[in-house]
């Protein structure tokens, strides 16, 4: 449950954000819990970067509001809170890593110099190498240090982990996690990359066509769902049976004879309404169907998929 006293990590109301009569956001609440790590997904064109440049004062909002722990993103108290990674990983490529790191220790009142050193030297990255020389990869990480080593209460990180090879992509987010337990920092972290979220995230925000589509504490999402596997029924089109209640569907799709259905569970039911035979335990009395709880990759990936939707779906 969410802590009414404590200011949420970033927060926003009917936000909406307008390039050349182009809506990127519009109608946006988002309310994210401090000390979390949250994933921000959704398809390219979704709003993603807009709300992380929102958030770290770069754009201004073309209607509603937002606020980082309490603060109008661009403030002092607010540039304080936050460290912002984008997309493209600006550096200044002349400079050597210890040049930007000394940048870094100048610009930034918390730092911590022994935190980006050490990020550095895992890469096996020379100090005295100029950054226009790094493989991307080897950007990505001496970026990372700068966001890491800036000590912020918030991490804004736009596609971090895109430029990393499997084993330093590990070790980051390794990394991460340490410091979301272990400081309390909350992260909140782009990706298009949903297998790798299961063991990571803890909160979800979902963007679609500009809109959230769907946000919440992820076991709560997952307990909310029930993944429906079955034999078709080859006289409705989309497979699932006469009387099944359509309205409870997410996402179906049907390969062979096969159809595969994410449902929305009642609360308290511990069962997707309209499945067949309803049982309790949220698994189908027909024995040829099966439920369980989806993996979090499946539940994104429904969702993404879905139709628009006709009111935004949040977790309780």
């Amino acid at each position: 449950m969410k802590d009414p006293t404590v200011a949420a990590a970033l927060q926003a109301a009917r936000l909406g954000r307008e390039f050349r009569g182009r809506w990127a956001l519009r109608g946006c609440d988002v309310d994210l819990p401090a000390g979390r790590v949250t994933a921000l997904v959704g398809p390219n064109g979704a709003g993603k970067s807009t709300l992380l440049q929102l958030a770290a004062g770069l754009l201004r909002p073309t209607t509603g509001r937002i606020r980082v722990h309490g603060h109008a993103p661009g403030t002092r108290e607010a540039r304080e809170a936050t460290a912002f990674l984008a997309q493209e990983k600006p550096l200044h490529l002349r400079f050597t890593v210890a040049d930007t790191l000394r940048l870094g220790r100048k610009l930034n009142r918390r730092w911590d110099q022994a935190l980006a050193e050490s990020l550095v030297r895992a890469g096996n990255i020379p100090l005295t190498a100029r950054v226009g020389s790094l493989s991307g990869g080897n950007r990505t990480r001496v970026a990372l240090a700068l966001a890491l080593g800036k000590r912020a209460e918030l991490l804004l990180l736009d596609e971090p982990l895109a430029d990393l090879d499997p084993v330093a992509r590990h070790e980051i987010t390794g990394l991460l996690m340490y410091q979301a337990a272990e400081h309390g920092v909350g992260i909140v972290m782009s990706t298009h990359v949903l297998a790798e979220l299961e063991d990571i995230c803890d909160h979800v925000l979902l963007l679609k066509d500009g809109a959230v589509r769907l946000s919440g504490d992820t076991g709560e999402l997952l307990d909310a769902h029930t993944l429906l596997t079955g034999r078709a029924d080859p006289i409705e089109t989309d497979g699932l049976p006469h009387a099944f209640d359509r309205s409870t569907v997410v996402h179906a799709t049907t390969t062979g004879r096969q159809v595969t259905a994410l449902v929305r569970t009642p609360p308290g039911s511990g069962a997707a309404t309209g499945s067949p035979g309803g049982a309790a335990t949220g698994a189908p009395a027909d024995p040829r169907w099966i439920g369980e709880t989806p993996s979090l990759e499946a539940l994104l990936l429904a969702h993404l998929r879905a139709p628009r939707p006709d009111r935004t779906e949040a977790a309780a």
